[in-house]
């Protein structure tokens, strides 16, 4: 029991810690979604997610005094603004995949229609070679003035390619560079999506699913928790307090407040005389004297006691 005295707390932070972030994602979430009033829906949105918290709790708290109604439509509440916490997760998460992916997938697209060029200019040029290959096939073995003059013709043509090729390779090349350090960011997606043979949206919107519907719902149960854990800490204080065992040490801290401290005061100032003898302190001893009582009036019905003085009587402290 001594071991869990405090685990009460981590719960509670727990919740709190959960609760929160998951409060935050989705306030953002759902700001992003209705970013026309973005002051509006948070305001509104973060209300609602203490709302819900509290109507967890309460519905823990109270279920067997409360009606039937508040039953049904507060436990209702709690869903469907579960539902509505995890829809703006889902929207904060989506959001952020996409801001890292967008660039990624600009290079992916650039990088797609380079290649379609480049391979469409690749036969482009291999259809002028061949192009002039039959036209010089055709002229006589003697014609090579005008073989010359066909070469020439096609040369322009086919160089412009060459050129076009190499510029089209050359942002190929960059490109390539570029997504791998791009890559970088959605490298796990890929991955995923390459282990289980689909593509990079559909991975990460499955793992979305799964955080969305582990999140808000784990965060209202913490606080159910939580609460259940401070009502049986009570309940458990209070049963102990009625145990002999507890009832007994309540009478000694009694006794101890009472006596505890007189006792403290007479150890002490034994503690002090001693000190005062091992020093050899000159102190002045006093004997007891009686005086003689003066002469009562006659007939004195409160005849005086007889009365001591203190005189001084040698070293060693005070006689009395």
């Amino acid at each position: 029991m001594e071991n869990s005295k405090y685990f009460y707390i981590w719960i509670g932070l727990s919740a709190l810690f959960i609760a929160g972030s998951a409060a935050a994602f989705s306030v953002y979430g759902l700001a992003k979604l209705f970013s026309g009033a973005f002051i509006s829906v948070v305001i509104m949105a973060s209300a609602l997610e203490l709302g819900k918290l509290v109507a967890a709790s309460f519905l823990y708290r109270y279920w067997k005094v409360i009606n039937w109604f508040q039953k049904v439509y507060m436990t209702f509440a709690v869903v469907v603004l579960i539902g509505i916490t995890s829809a703006g997760i889902f929207g904060y998460l989506s959001n952020a995949y996409q801001g890292a992916t967008l660039e990624f997938e600009k290079q992916s697209t650039e990088l797609l229609t380079i290649e379609e060029r480049i391979e469409q200019l690749d036969e482009d040029k291999v259809f002028l070679k061949e192009e002039l290959e039959v036209a010089i096939s055709e002229l006589p073995d003697n014609y090579i003035t005008a073989k010359r003059k066909l070469r020439e013709e096609y040369n322009p043509q086919i160089t412009q390619l060459n050129q076009e090729l190499l510029k089209f390779k050359t942002r190929r090349a960059d490109l390539e560079i570029q997504l791998v350090s791009t890559g970088v960011d959605v490298g796990p997606a890929i991955y995923l999506a390459r282990t289980f043979g689909t593509d990079i949206d559909t991975v990460v919107k499955f793992f979305i699913f799964i955080l969305i519907f582990v999140f808000d719902p784990l965060a209202v149960m913490l606080v159910i928790a939580y609460n259940q854990a401070l009502i049986l800490r009570s309940e458990e204080k209070e049963s102990s307090q009625g145990h002999p065992e507890f009832k007994k040490l309540s009478w000694w801290k009694k006794m101890w407040e009472m006596y505890g401290d007189k006792e403290q005061e007479i150890v002490e100032d034994d503690e002090r005389m001693d000190i005062i003898g091992q020093n050899g302190n000159d102190g002045l001893h006093y004997d007891e004297v009686d005086i003689p009582n003066e002469p009562l009036e006659e007939n004195d019905p409160n005849p005086q006691p007889t009365k001591k003085d203190l005189t001084p009587s040698g070293r060693g402290g005070i006689k009395i």
